[in-house]
């Protein structure tokens, strides 16, 4: 879950040498893929030696690392444009190249530009799998100073006539290379693989920092003009949607094109608002409710100042709100289950509570504009530990983040040129 673009999202799929066109795709009505997460036994991160409560506590720790990368305020990620991560809560695998060589990257809604790792590589990461040779495939192309996609971004710079790019991220990892076009192919969840041609992307041949050896690069989801999104908006008519299950080893599926309409009863949609800062994709959070008590977010008087306050993310877990909100949605979650709260022992999360009790949970809805989001008691707690349930959020003086275990069993759906995000709960797991 910073042109500097920001985090999050992982997606699996191998690869074959057939494949159909984009056209024939676009007119069957789109394409699905499947989105694996991180702690999944088919993710070369899986540990079986980790319990449950392991598994979630390292998810959370590194939300908490996407969260609080450095000292940064709202104001300044909004102008800045940054990229809070490279991790993400689930992998993507394609192939890159003709003849195709697969590699696997970090599927991420809050950044702009994909990237690999290239050779020549003079300063690169340990990686597990072969670095891509630009020079083994007939369809690379390097984009030349005073190309659009080179224009697209004020970090761009211009050596020996190629377009170079520049990404530096808020823990000090970063990449820089050349800016280049190549095809990439996808395997649908129907079996028939896409290929995507002439994508532009950053072969890396300088990459260093706490960037994983099981990631290739990091695939940008964001709105950037960049992203892959971006770059097949005339395809998928800029829509694109994923539906997270709440038991985490079950497969995902993101959608694309017709097949990402999100419709039908309970469908509840807010405003989608695209800021300077390109990547992220703001909701506007006017109120949240705990019960039958109100917290509000937007100003009564001004509620223009507020719109756009928060960030949907699916790379990042958790959820964050502003220090001042949390508190009070906390003070109203003691007052509704009136038991006496149970320390966290890893001083990770503010509000747990003993399972040993009977715990009854109140209703909590975000109040979007136009949306009601009713949270499960699943998207809102976590089973931290044997007889731990913890409130899943975090009070932060930075970035507010709506996280991925908010809006599981949730069709998300994302239309760019309607400039809406839908939501219908569901259950992912059958998807």
């Amino acid at each position: 879950m910073d042109t500097k673009p920001l985090s999050s999202v992982f997606l699996l799929i191998s690869v074959y040498l057939w494949c159909f066109s984009l056209t024939e795709s676009h007119s069957s009505g789109g394409f699905s893929v499947s989105l694996i997460p991180r702690d999944s036994p088919l993710s070369p991160f899986y540990n079986p030696l980790d319990t449950p409560s392991q598994r979630l506590r390292k998810s959370f720790s590194r939300s908490i690392n996407h969260f609080y990368p450095s000292s940064i305020s709202q104001d300044q990620v909004q102008s800045e444009v940054k990229p809070l991560s490279k991790g993400g809560a689930y992998l993507m695998k394609l192939s890159i190249g003709t003849p195709p060589v697969e590699i696997l990257g970090a599927a991420d809604t809050g950044s702009d530009l994909m990237w690999v790792q290239c050779i020549p590589c003079n300063q690169c990461y340990e990686q597990n799998a072969p670095l891509f040779d630009p020079a083994k495939s007939s369809t690379y192309r390097d984009q030349l100073c005073g190309s659009k996609p080179c224009l697209s971004e004020s970090s761009n710079a211009c050596y020996n006539g190629k377009c170079m790019y520049s990404l530096f991220y808020l823990d000090n990892s970063s990449t820089r290379g050349n800016l280049a076009s190549e095809t990439f192919t996808l395997e649908s969840t129907n079996g028939r693989p896409v290929a995507l041609p002439s994508l532009v992307f950053g072969c890396g041949h300088n990459n260093g920092g706490t960037f994983s050896k099981e990631l290739a690069g990091l695939i940008g989801l964001g709105g950037g003009p960049l992203s892959l999104i971006s770059q097949l908006s005339s395809i998928i008519n800029g829509k694109f949607s994923y539906c997270l299950p709440a038991v985490r080893d079950a497969i995902s599926i993101m959608n694309f094109g017709n097949l990402a309409v999100v419709a039908g009863e309970g469908v509840v949609s807010t405003p989608l608002i695209i800021k300077n800062s390109r990547p992220y994709y703001y909701l506007s959070l006017e109120s949240i409710s705990v019960g039958e008590e109100y917290i509000l977010l937007r100003s009564s008087t001004n509620p223009s100042l507020d719109r756009g306050n928060i960030i949907i993310d699916s790379g990042a877990t958790l959820t964050n709100l502003p220090s001042n909100v949390y508190f009070k949605v906390e003070s109203a979650l003691k007052r509704a289950i009136n038991l006496e709260p149970t320390p966290d022992p890893r001083k990770l999360f503010s509000l747990c509570f003993s399972t040993s009790a009977d715990i009854s949970l109140p209703a909590i809805t975000f109040h979007f504009e136009g949306a009601n989001v009713l949270l499960q008691s699943y998207n809102a707690f976590a089973l931290v530990d044997v007889g731990l349930l913890c409130f899943a959020m975090l009070p932060t003086q930075r970035l507010s983040i709506f996280g991925n275990w908010a809006h599981r069993n949730m069709l998300v759906g994302y239309d760019l040129e309607g400039g809406t995000i839908s939501f219908k709960s569901m259950n992912c797991a059958t998807k």
